[in-house]
């Protein structure tokens, strides 16, 4: 198999504004629904993260896939393999307790970045739910971080 092609600055700044519009959108047919209707993306299950944005101070709804994870979820701030962090990931950094919806079912939890060894121990489950991870991994050479998000 040969390696994944690196997503360029180009092909990123096309990408954002059609990801920013399709997640508007996602959210609230998910938020009118209750999680019943755009449920999924690529086969997999998504939520609905309410964050607090990192420069505005603004609340957000961010739909991602998540990993089902304990009491919590894991989030992986992969953006496709691109070369930078997608925005939420800066978000949680600066303002780490979020709401995540998981259908009709709201989860209150804090989000923290895993340590090395943390991320060694819980990648596995993440390209086991979804196995592109490890593609996006090898197409960028930033460390794909991965949020644990447990209950505060």
């Amino acid at each position: 198999m040969s390696q994944p092609k690196p997503i360029t600055e180009g092909q990123l700044k096309i990408m954002k504004p059609l990801i920013s519009a399709y997640g508007r959108f996602n959210t609230w047919i998910y938020g009118l629904t209750g999680g019943r209707v755009l449920n999924k993306f690529l086969g997999h299950e998504i939520c609905v993260v309410t964050m607090t944005g990192a420069k505005t101070g603004k609340k957000r709804d961010v739909p991602l896939m998540y990993v089902p994870y304990k009491e919590g979820v894991l989030l992986v701030a992969s953006l496709g393999g691109a070369p930078k962090h997608p925005t939420w990931y800066y978000n949680l950094v600066a303002n780490p307790d979020i709401d995540v919806q998981v259908k009709d079912v709201t989860l209150h939890l804090r989000a923290r970045r895993a340590t090395p060894a943390e991320k060694v121990e819980v990648w596995d489950t993440c390209t086991k739910y979804y196995p592109p991870y490890d593609e996006y991994q090898a197409r960028t050479e930033r460390d794909i971080p991965v949020f644990i998000c447990e209950p505060r």
